[in-house]
């Protein structure tokens, strides 16, 4: 990524989570929202910001028509700040990277509850372990 396009991402990034914390009022938008990434087209005239929401899959989506219907206010919140002939147009998408992330690591913990004490250990163990039962 060019050292525009990642100063601009980073820049939008700021913006948009101020808003978040600070700006919006509406219901909709739940409390444990975070933007995880934010991708700027190559031309600079397009923005795909990317939210995480704490929340469930319901909550996610009101969350996503409540920053929807903030659009404009942060969309002029940014044109305010930045310092471009043309503002990015901002787009709003759900990321589930976290939850998949947080899924994947209770499924791993699951495993080592489910297994018998005496069973192999896994491939990535602490070989100390194995080494001391011998």
């Amino acid at each position: 990524m060019s050292h525009r396009k990642e100063r601009l991402a980073h820049f939008i990034r700021d913006v948009v989570s101020d808003a978040i914390a600070n700006r919006i009022a509406d219901p909709r938008v739940h409390a444990f929202t975070s933007v995880t990434r934010v991708e700027v087209s190559p031309d600079l005239r397009h923005a795909e910001v990317y939210l995480s929401v704490m929340g469930s899959d319901s909550e996610s989506r009101t969350t996503l028509r409540g920053m929807n219907s903030a659009r404009g206010m942060i969309q002029t919140r940014l044109a305010k700040q930045v310092k471009m002939r043309q503002c990015p147009l901002l787009r709003f998408e759900l990321d589930d990277s976290i939850k998949s992330a947080i899924d994947t690591i209770q499924q791993i913990d699951k495993l080592h509850q489910d297994r018998p004490a005496d069973a192999e250990p896994f491939e990535g163990d602490d070989d100390d372990t194995a080494e001391k039962s011998e």
